[in-house]
């Protein structure tokens, strides 16, 4: 069985999805913990309401020039101590140093709320707008040390209507991304996906694709 550790630096309403799927579809595979880099993150709570371990690494605690290096060590202390085969971000608020990433290179999932490789970074939905895209969406990727690169493993689109603003585009994303996101979790414990150069390819022909 897979053990899995979800990091999340608020309500996680991805990491909900995730432990909800786990549980009713009966993966070969465990949530071991739940870590927040916030000690009031509200996901920690449902975490534990669902007999999750839960821990806190708070980076506030972290300070100099070497805070993010600290941090992140101390991060991939706590996690290691789970034995982890997949590392989840699910609204994990923290920039990774590369030494971290390299340590979970090829077992550490990320979701960002744009279709890769546009609009990396923070508020993708509101520049989308304002670029006058005509459709949205959200990707599944594994984490490298590059912000919001590496292999894609799922895509999530959805149309821009007339009258929508930031708001209403990204409630109608979250809940593609809450289909999506386990989806893809379960193709990587069940061992259904194969990376190949920098593609990902899901091994049952089921479509990496949602709409």
């Amino acid at each position: 069985m897979k053990s899995i550790v979800i990091l999340i630096s608020g309500r996680g309403s991805n990491m909900e999805a995730i432990v909800r799927a786990c549980a009713a579809e009966e993966w070969p595979a465990r949530i071991a913990a739940v870590i927040s880099n916030r000690p009031d993150a509200a996901g920690l709570e449902f975490a534990a309401q669902h007999g999750i371990a839960t821990a806190v690494v708070d980076h506030k605690v972290f300070s100099g020039e070497r805070r993010r290096e600290e941090f992140d060590a101390a991060l991939r202390g706590v996690i290691d101590g789970f034995a982890p085969d997949l590392v989840v971000l699910a609204g994990f608020m923290r920039i990774l140093t590369p030494a971290f990433t390299a340590h979970y290179v090829g077992r550490m999932l990320n979701i960002h709320p744009s279709l890769l490789p546009a609009f990396t970074g923070l508020h993708t939905h509101a520049r989308a707008l304002e670029m006058g895209c005509k459709f949205v969406g959200a990707t599944v990727h594994f984490v490298t040390a590059e912000l919001d690169h590496g292999a894609i493993v799922a895509q999530a689109v959805a149309p821009v209507l007339a009258d929508d603003d930031e708001a209403s585009v990204s409630a109608r994303v979250l809940k593609l991304e809450h289909q999506m996101y386990p989806a893809a979790v379960r193709w990587f414990v069940g061992g259904r996906l194969a990376q190949e150069g920098g593609r990902v390819r899901q091994l049952d022909g089921v479509s990496q694709s949602f709409s």
